[in-house]
């Protein structure tokens, strides 16, 4: 079993290895003009072109334009920690001149005119794009199997799933082909893969980074953010998309058990008891009746009938026109929304809106809630996979509240396991902090390669 030491010590060996290096290790050399953005992008790249034909991590790979971008910024005074920092993006973000397929062959020639919102942000802060993330279809999946160009594979056991959507983007950033990517997180999109796959993925309140330019599955539900390898580097990548620092009170933990930690792995359920003693003075708190979904483990009715009736307000005509254009279990998925009425979706839209009024209820003299991330380490592909893989994720999507998922140890066959920490509306930088003080002591949850 790989224990917390003999991933410390692989760490350690791994210290020359540029791609193991955090944001501000690369930043601090940039700086010292000990290491160039020239050099980093070509490190980066040559991990793509060794380890991407058998992840495929990548859909399309920006060498060329990424080199220049790093020949102009090395030029110039760094401009913040990400200067000249390769990073990666879920291939639903617009990039200016370079298709955004959201892994579909509906998309697949599509080349937006302007960068997403947080995009530009990002490379304003001198942040180096250097390709678009794999992905499941339209962000409508959540096993790495759905992409048109090819299913993306775990780094630990490539017989396994990265967890999706933002499958690509974790599998990126754990086998250290760029230093961060940006995920989007409807139900878990971001936190799930990153248990996964041994990263952090860090889901801000909702509302609190623009979607502007980010394809959408549900309006009401989508959140963007970064996957990482560390809470630090998350905070990073936070502050240069828009977010702000909030409060810095010693933060109280809360375990809400009900639902959360039922039919848990039993190993993922020892693994995450002990990464809770280490969070003095923890203590259950009850958790409200959610009404949930016909036919699903855990899904919340009001979640449901959202993300079904606007996913299919989006692609009902494109679906209507070239059904052929869509993977056969996305087209599956996007048609549950033609049995939710007006009356269902307005009826589910005031209750999240409900939901969303009283989360601060969820907090009884506490701060943050500390729950698995997933009720089992990653699954095998080309198996069914089910719906309880989201319902730890997906009922902080529900409530719109900011959530982060930090690995906490390793299955006796070697498979990370994450602890979700979540807060409450507007409390983003509380549940970095809380995350980066736990991983201080746990340890990061790579190298996989």
């Amino acid at each position: 079993m790989p224990t917390r030491r003999a991933f410390l010590a692989a760490v350690a060996a791994a210290g020359p290895e540029l791609h193991w290096l955090s944001i501000d290790q690369a930043a601090a050399l940039i700086r010292a003009r000990k290491l160039s953005p020239v050099e980093l992008t070509r490190h980066c790249l040559a991990r793509i072109e060794k380890l991407n034909p058998t992840l495929k991590a990548f859909i399309t790979v920006t060498g060329e334009q990424a080199l220049a971008d790093a020949k102009a910024l090395e030029k110039e005074k760094p401009r913040s920690p990400l200067h000249g920092i390769p990073i990666a993006l879920k291939d639903l973000y617009d990039t200016k001149g370079i298709r955004t397929t959201a892994a579909s062959k509906q998309f697949a020639d599509r080349v937006p005119v302007e960068d997403a919102e947080v995009v530009k942000l990002l490379k304003a802060a001198g942040a180096i794009v250097i390709g678009k993330a794999n992905m499941d279809e339209f962000a409508y999946n959540f096993t790495a199997e759905t992409s048109y160009y090819g299913t993306a594979r775990n780094p630990w056991n490539q017989q396994l799933s990265p967890g999706g959507s933002s499958g690509g983007s974790a599998v990126a950033v754990a086998a250290g082909m760029c230093f961060a990517a940006l995920g989007s997180d409807t139900g878990g999109s971001i936190r799930q893969p990153a248990a996964f796959c041994g990263i952090t993925g860090f889901k801000p309140t909702y509302g609190k980074l623009s979607t502007r330019g980010v394809l959408p599955l549900a309006w009401s539900l989508d959140t963007v953010g970064p996957m990482t390898r560390s809470p630090r580097d998350a905070e990073i990548l936070f502050h240069a998309m828009g977010g702000r620092a909030a409060s810095t009170i010693t933060p109280r933990f809360g375990i809400p058990r009900k639902l959360f930690f039922d039919e848990l792995d039993p190993e993922t359920a020892q693994l995450v008891e002990a990464a809770i003693r280490q969070f003095v003075g923890a203590r259950d708190v009850p958790f409200p009746d959610v009404p949930i979904a016909p036919g699903t483990p855990g899904l919340s009715l009001d979640y449901g009938n959202v993300i079904y009736a606007e996913a299919y307000a989006f692609h009902k005509t494109m679906m209507a026109k070239t059904p052929e254009n869509y993977h056969p279990r996305i087209r599956q998925n996007i048609n549950l929304g033609v049995a939710v009425t007006a009356a269902d979706y307005i009826q589910s839209k005031r209750g999240l809106d409900r939901w969303r009024e009283t989360s601060a209820q969820l907090f009884p003299g506490v701060d943050l809630l500390l729950t698995p991330t997933t009720p089992g380490p990653a699954f095998p592909l080309g198996k069914p996979a089910s719906l309880i893989y989201l319902r730890n994720t997906a009922m902080w999507n529900l409530f719109g509240l900011p959530t982060i998922s930090v690995p906490c140890g390793f299955t006796k066959a070697g498979l990370p396991v994450g602890l979700q920490i979540t807060g409450r509306a507007g409390e983003d930088n509380l549940v970095l902090t809380a995350a980066a003080r736990f991983q201080r002591n746990a340890g990061p949850a790579y190298p996989a390669l």
